[in-house]
Formats: C-alpha cells, sequence, structure tokens
C-alpha cells in the first residue's frame, strides 16, 4: 500500500486514547442497557402481579358488586 501514512508517536497515542476513551463509553452505554432491561423486566413482573391481584380481588367479591358509600355534601 504506497498511500499509507505513517504515524508519529504523538498521533499514535492520541488515536490510541481516544480510542481508550470510546471503549469507556461503550462500557458505560452497555452498563445503562443492562439496567434498563433489567427495569423492563421487573416493571412486566409487577404488571403481571397487578393483574392477578386484580383478578383475585374480584373473585373475593363474589356474585355481588362492591358497596360503595357515598358521602353527602355538606
Amino acid at each position: 500500500m504506497p498511500d499509507r501514512q505513517h504515524l508519529d508517536d504523538r498521533q499514535l497515542d492520541a488515536i490510541l486514547e481516544r480510542l481508550d476513551r470510546l471503549c469507556a463509553e461503550v462500557h458505560a452505554l452497555n452498563r445503562r442497557f443492562e439496567t434498563a432491561e433489567g427495569l423492563v423486566r421487573i416493571a412486566h413482573e409487577l404488571s403481571i402481579l397487578n393483574e392477578s391481584l386484580q383478578t383475585l380481588a374480584y373473585a373475593a367479591l363474589g356474585q355481588q358488586g362492591p358497596q360503595v358509600r357515598r358521602r353527602r355534601p355538606a
């Protein structure tokens, strides 16, 4: 490759430093992504739990609807 340009030590150090910063940023993004995945799983499980609790609550009511007392305006 005759068009290949040679880098001096200073340029190579600058490139390596930039690569190190990019790697650190990718690692940080991966940690955030893993955390977000965990939160999505938790939200899904909470949704399922909420549906189950609602089903149990309606089953506990039986055939009759809930008894609601209304407040009279003062």
